[in-house]
């Protein structure tokens, strides 16, 4: 199968970045202690169908923390809450970051597929290192559409002129991976239990 890839499509959280325990993110923990909000209160109002709009690009996760921010009579910095919610969500798995450098040195071309609003995209690319290690971060809030749809692949696709059984997504979210390979992609879905598996397969290219 592996001579077979041209390009490997890698999911950010819950792959490339271990930000996801028990489908949930790791920066909640730690929340009401540092910012003294109610993570409950907090999540009802960012985490709706406005989120969506975020992801997809429609809508700047600033403005939507500022709509928060005001029904809340939160008074901090909405820029500083941000890094603080980028900062504390950044959690890159290193081997992961060994065995791209590794295949970076194989035929095979990279790139990053995530569902992330074009802020958080742009902390991806320039804070956390992603842009130099992947030859493009395709992410739903530039592209306008979102996994696991149909156009979401199919934009991977046209933009890097590649079959689509010649692509391999990695990715933790079972819808994700049905959608990729229904598209005509290869797919492995990333899991606690098949990830050293993963790693040893793409480790023998």
């Amino acid at each position: 199968m592996l001579q077979d890839i041209d390009v490997i499509a890698w999911d950010f959280d819950g792959v490339l970045n271990r930000n996801i325990v028990n489908d949930r993110f790791i920066w909640m923990q730690q929340f009401e202690e540092d910012m003294g909000i109610s993570w409950n209160a907090f999540a009802k109002e960012m985490f709706t169908e406005d989120f969506d709009e975020v992801l997809v690009g429609r809508l700047d996760l600033r403005d939507l923390l500022g709509r928060w921010a005001e029904k809340a009579a939160y008074t901090g910095d909405l820029d500083a809450f941000l890094l603080y919610w980028f900062e504390k969500d950044a959690h890159p798995d290193f081997d992961l970051l060994a065995l791209m450098r590794k295949l970076s040195k194989t035929h095979v071309r990279q790139v990053i597929a995530t569902n992330n609003g074009a802020r958080r995209t742009r902390y991806i690319e320039e804070d956390m290192g992603y842009r130099d290690r992947v030859e493009t971060v395709f992410s739903s809030g530039r592209m306008g559409v979102a996994k696991p749809s149909a156009e979401f692949f199919m934009h991977i696709t046209g933009e890097l002129d590649v079959p689509a059984h010649r692509m391999l997504l990695i990715d933790d979210r079972e819808e994700n991976i049905m959608s990729a390979l229904d598209m005509g992609w290869r797919a492995l879905h990333f899991t606690p239990n098949t990830r050293e598996q993963i790693i040893k397969v793409l480790g023998s290219f």
